[in-house]
């Protein structure tokens, strides 16, 4: 049995207007584009579209042409239109160009990017939506670039950032993320003559196209004097060459910004520096284990764990154990944590290990030194509740306290009570059901 045709509806919908008919819908096209210009502008762009990649790119450069070359202001009435119609632009170039030609795609999207510079003079741009919709477009360029190959596509990026460093600094820093390997380390390899003396802004594009190409040289050619001796960057550079296999370079870099020894005057101390801080430890550690100083490496990941309690730290540090001896260390670290001096913080770190027992206990042994001011207690309590109740209640006990000292009430403090409640019930039922 046939299916019977569609029925049309007065609905305004893509499947209604279909059962308009092509003559009639391009009647309708035709007496829309004539009162609105901007309207008229994309229907001549989808049939170029439909022609091919010479036409559409003609149509997409005059149009982009007039958009750099106006001088006029754009008020905020007119700013909504504004962005619609780069949008449909970015879309025509993005979605249908790039699958016919991908080298005139490029070149028409680097042209939409430099829109950026002479639109932000003549358009307010208050809420930011300019601003918001040429960051969101950057992964665009990665994509399409390295549709057009590495060797066509870097040249390009690289005039582009040379010629308008404003307007590409930003859009390949966060384009790098994205793109290829190759096309990133090649494209930070062209930028890479002249490093020691470019800009700041320059610098910080090559480090992170050589981060993302794990071009450990480049991106240590990004760093000024200041920054190789400094405590972060210094010892991320010793921690990357640790990492490729060249622990003498490694040492150097980390010994560059070690912290200098306090001196000593006649029996007392003339200044103190600074203890390192994780960033620099961790590094060390790195470059311990490139060393092959493997039972130093351990013993600086155990002292790590130590100042930190992070959970991270300690699973490093097991993995890098034999059988047995995992076991030993965890055991140890979940001691260590209950007796930790910040008996919150111990207990966050027990809690997050899962060692649900060892943190009720530190509770449990510690009650004067249970804070009531973290906010994870309300997750700490139902996670102990079935097993450990007196923990859990001793826990919530101290958040009422705190939340009643910091002035709250309400549906907050309702909610903490009825959780002590429910803790209560069956202690209570138990009492009363137990013999006389």
């Amino acid at each position: 049995m046939a299916k019977p045709p569609p029925k049309l509806t007065k609905a305004v919908s893509e499947k209604n207007l279909a059962l308009l008919g092509e003559q009639r819908l391009a009647g309708l096209l035709m007496l829309a584009a004539a009162g609105d210009p901007g309207f008229k502008r994309r229907l001549r762009l989808e049939l170029a579209a439909e022609l091919g990649a010479a036409d559409l790119a003609a149509e997409l450069d005059r149009r982009l042409d007039t958009l750099r070359e106006g001088r006029g202001r754009i008020s905020w009435r007119k700013r909504p239109a504004l962005v619609r119609e780069l949008s449909g632009l970015r879309d025509l170039i993005v979605d249908r160009l790039t699958d016919q030609d991908a080298a005139l795609a490029l070149d028409r999207l680097i042209a939409w990017f430099d829109l950026a510079d002479p639109l932000a003079g003549r358009v307010k741009d208050s809420r930011g939506e300019l601003t918001e919709m040429f960051e969101g477009a950057a992964p665009e360029i990665a994509r399409i670039a390295d549709r057009v190959g590495v060797e066509g596509a870097a040249p390009r990026l690289q005039s582009a950032l040379d010629m308008r460093a404003a307007i590409w600094a930003p859009v390949l820093g966060r384009a790098a993320p994205v793109m290829s390997q190759a096309l990133a380390g090649r494209l930070a390899a062209l930028l890479r003559p002249g490093l020691e003396t470019a800009s700041a802004r320059r610098r910080l594009v090559a480090r992170r196209l050589s981060d993302r190409a794990g071009d450990v040289d480049v991106w240590l050619e990004t760093l000024t004097a200041e920054e190789r001796r400094s405590s972060g960057l210094g010892a991320e550079a010793a921690r990357r060459l640790a990492r490729d296999g060249r622990p003498a370079q490694a040492r150097a870099a980390l010994e560059a910004t070690r912290p200098p020894v306090p001196r000593v005057v006649r029996g007392r101390e003339e200044r103190r520096d600074p203890a390192p801080d994780e960033r620099w430890r961790s590094a060390e550690i790195a470059v311990l284990d490139a060393e092959g100083r493997t039972k130093e490496a351990l013993e600086a990941r155990w002292l790590q764990f130590e100042r930190t309690l992070s959970p991270e730290v300690l699973r490093e540090l097991v993995g890098r154990l034999d059988d047995f001896e995992d076991v030993v260390a965890i055991d140890r670290a979940l001691a260590f944590a209950q007796t930790y001096f910040d008996l919150m913080q111990g207990v966050s770190f027990l809690m997050d290990w899962g060692a649900m027992r060892e943190a009720a206990e530190a509770v449990l042994a510690r009650p004067e030194d249970v804070r009531g001011d973290v906010e994870s207690i309300p997750l700490w309590a139902s996670r102990l509740a079935g097993r450990h109740p007196e923990a859990a209640a001793l826990l919530l006990r101290a958040h009422v306290r705190a939340l009643v000292a910091q002035g709250h009430g309400g549906d907050q403090l309702a909610g903490v009570l009825a959780e002590l409640d429910a803790l209560a019930a069956p202690a209570d039922r138990a009492t009363a059901n137990r013999p006389a």
